[in-house]
């Protein structure tokens, strides 16, 4: 990426995991071994309140699929979420833009990625 490219990403203020992903399909970076990725799970979601915001490691190369699994096996009840309330899987946000779940399970993670996974909220 050019360094008038680059300037022109910070001056439109592009999100460092997009100016990453930019650097990546320039060529410029080579692959991190690792990507680390937040996930925010908040609200009444089924029978249960959530509360996380947590960042977790995993393997270059992971996908949505495999973040969802290895959160489980962290103690982060990700799955049980989506299950409980399924129009969760249809309302994920990444990096806050709408991702659902079924059209994005294999779509590989960026180091920086935020998923975001919110309880419908009500209120007057």
């Amino acid at each position: 990426m050019s360094v008038l490219a680059r300037l022109g990403a910070w001056v439109r203020g592009a999100p460092q995991a997009a100016l990453r992903r930019a650097q990546r399909a320039a060529g410029e970076r080579s692959r991190p071994s690792k990507v680390r990725v937040r996930v925010i799970l908040k609200g009444r979601i089924g029978d249960g309140w959530y509360d996380v915001n947590e960042q977790l490691a995993l393997p270059a190369g992971a996908t949505l699929g495999d973040l969802i699994a290895h959160a489980e096996r962290r103690g982060i009840a990700l799955a049980r979420a989506i299950e409980e309330s399924p129009h969760l899987r249809h309302t994920l946000m990444w990096n806050g833009e709408r991702a659902p779940v079924d059209e994005h399970r294999d779509r590989a993670l960026a180091d920086g990625d935020q998923i975001y996974l919110l309880g419908p909220l009500a209120g007057g």
